[in-house]
This record gives structure tokens, C-alpha cells and sequence, in this order.
């Protein structure tokens, strides 16, 4: 069987290899025991440098997909057992429970419906490459009106994602898809469809997180004695306008609500100035604090200020994590 690199493709040759290696012993063009190519047959094959070509190997031997017999060559593995991968920084740890049985259900599957195993091995390389691509990078986006939900959110999947988080506003998205189709686009439910359409075109998927469910601060605004000021500051305008309502279904008129952008200092210090109780997001949190204390003599009280820790929800970013091809 040979190899081929697509060295116009955005995928990295090692992975290329990698992958139709993967393919080639599924689809049992190598069976179990059966000896690899040598670095050298390789090279020559497929033009990649010999170091290339050993690394893959070595990361083939760590997923327990090969073994090196010293002075012989490297063959493949008999995965008829249950095994553990050797310990790598995807998988230390952690039991198998034989995958590669669930592969060859697959593979046969697809046989059963009538597929050719090149038909086969080119539906598995054509998806993985499409979930390689759309993990290259996320792009969050939303209406440049509420840019903030769009900075929310990448703020969050930043220290999550092993990958680029970028801010694009809707209005810009159409570009820069134009420009580099890799990546997945994220956004919040209230904008999925446009998105959706918009990526289509490109050969890119859209995903919407979902919020967090504020229990802390929706029970805390719950016991809040009537009459009490509630200050709401956000870096987004559609989160004001949502607290707004649902503030209102719960409590009614019982309670009297200031809203601001953080930005807009003059509409800040007066929030500041009526609220008794604060709520307001991590962005804009420095920005109450600096408020406070530089008009500190002008306050009558200082009002109480509750952060809200977490704007998406931890199963959202796990789902997403595994969207875009990422291990917790």
C-alpha cells in the first residue's frame, strides 16, 4: 500500500501519515504481526524526512497501535485483548477498552453497506480531516451591537481550549471565512441560525454554548427584601436586557433595577451610587472596583458586589472539547 501527502493540505504531514497508517491497519491492508515500512521505504515514498516518519512511528507505538522489535523493524500490533495504552499526555492513565474492536464494527459495517475498503478508508480520512480542520482554531462571534457576549465567551473557552480563540463580529465573519475556511464558529443560541447558514457556505459548522444557570445569583436575588436596589453591570447589552425580564418574572415590582455597561462611566457611579447589591461579570468587576474607590467620599454606602464566576456552563465546554477533537 502506498502513502500519500497532500503537501497543500493544512493538516501537518505527521499527521497525514499518521492517520492513513491508523486506516491502512484497520482496514487490514496490515494485519496483526504484520512489518511496517522502514523509515527509509517511507521517506523515499512519501518525501517526508526520516525523523518526520520516526516520530509518527514512535507516537503509533505509544497509542499501542504498533510495537518496535529491537534490530527487526516495527510491526503491527495483535489487538484482540483488552489493553492500556502507554502513558501519554492524552491518554495517561486511562484503560482501553479494546477500541480497536469498535473500529473494525465500523469498518464492516460500512463493507455491509456495500462500501469498497478505499471507499472505506477515504469516508474515515475525509472525516477526520474535517474534525482536524475544525480544530484548528475557534472563532466566536456575535452582532458587533453585542460584541461583549462574543468576549464572554472567549474568555471562558481561552484557558479550556488547546487551540486559537478569536472575537469576530458577525458583520466581519463573512471575510475572514473567506480568507481561512479552519476552525469552528461559536456563538450563542440567539444567533445559531445565521451562523449556521454563513458557515455552511464555507464547509464550516457552527455550535451555540449554552449560559450558565446563575443558580447563586438568581437565589440570592430570590431573598433580596422588597424594595432593595439591584445594580446589573455587563460588558454585554443582551445580558442586561435578559436580566432585565427575568428579574421582573420573578420579583415584579419588588425590587428597583439600575443596569450599565461598565464603559459608560457616568451611568456606573450613578448605579453604584442607588444600588444596595451589585452583580455583575468578571470584565467588568475591575472596573466597579476602580469606580468605588475613586469616588468612595461620594458614596453613602458601599453597595455589596457579587461576581459572577462562570458566564458558560461546564458541560457546554466539555461538549465542546470534544466537538472540536480535544480530550478533558
Amino acid at each position: 500500500m502506498r502513502f500519500h501527502i497532500q503537501q497543500e493540505s493544512d493538516i501537518p504531514a505527521s499527521s497525514q501519515l499518521y492517520n492513513q497508517i491508523c486506516f491502512a491497519i484497520a482496514a487490514r491492508h496490515y494485519p496483526p504481526g504484520h512489518r511496517l515500512p522502514s523509515t527509509r521505504q517511507l521517506a523515499m515514498q512519501t518525501g517526508l524526512h526520516r525523523n518526520t516518519i520516526s516520530k509518527v512511528y514512535r507516537q503509533l507505538e505509544t497509542d499501542g497501535v504498533v510495537e518496535a522489535i529491537a534490530g527487526s523493524g516495527i510491526y503491527v500490533r495483535d489487538q484482540q485483548k483488552q489493553r492500556e495504552v502507554k502513558s501519554s499526555s492524552s491518554y495517561r492513565n486511562k484503560t482501553v477498552i479494546d477500541i480497536d474492536q469498535e473500529v473494525r464494527k465500523s469498518v464492516d459495517s460500512l463493507l455491509n453497506a456495500g462500501c469498497t475498503l478505499q471507499q472505506t478508508r477515504e469516508l474515515y480520512v475525509h472525516e477526520i480531516d474535517w474534525r482536524l480542520r475544525c480544530g484548528a482554531r475557534v472563532l466566536v462571534s456575535t452582532p458587533r451591537e453585542d460584541i461583549g457576549a462574543s468576549m464572554l465567551i472567549a474568555e471562558e473557552l481561552g484557558p479550556n481550549l488547546n487551540v486559537p480563540v478569536e472575537v469576530v463580529p458577525m458583520e466581519e465573519l463573512e471575510g475572514v471565512l473567506e480568507s481561512s475556511n479552519n476552525g469552528t464558529v461559536v456563538t450563542s443560541r440567539y444567533f445559531l441560525q445565521p451562523l449556521e447558514e454563513m458557515a455552511k457556505q464555507h464547509g464550516m459548522r457552527a455550535i451555540a454554548v449554552d449560559l450558565s444557570d446563575f443558580r447563586n445569583e438568581l437565589s440570592m436575588l430570590k431573598e433580596l427584601k422588597a424594595g432593595s436596589c439591584v445594580g446589573i453591570v455587563s460588558i454585554s447589552p443582551g445580558i442586561l436586557r435578559a436580566a432585565e425580564v427575568i428579574l421582573h418574572s420573578m420579583r415584579g415590582n419588588e425590587l428597583l433595577l439600575m443596569t450599565a455597561n461598565p464603559d459608560v462611566g457616568s451611568r456606573l457611579l450613578a448605579l453604584l451610587r442607588a444600588s444596595n447589591y451589585v452583580l455583575c461579570d468578571s470584565p467588568s468587576l475591575p472596573l466597579i472596583e476602580h469606580t468605588l474607590r475613586q469616588n468612595r467620599s461620594q458614596l453613602m454606602r458601599m453597595p455589596q458586589v457579587h461576581c459572577a464566576e462562570k458566564y458558560l456552563s461546564e458541560s457546554t465546554i466539555d461538549q465542546l472539547r470534544k466537538e472540536i477533537g480535544l480530550t478533558k
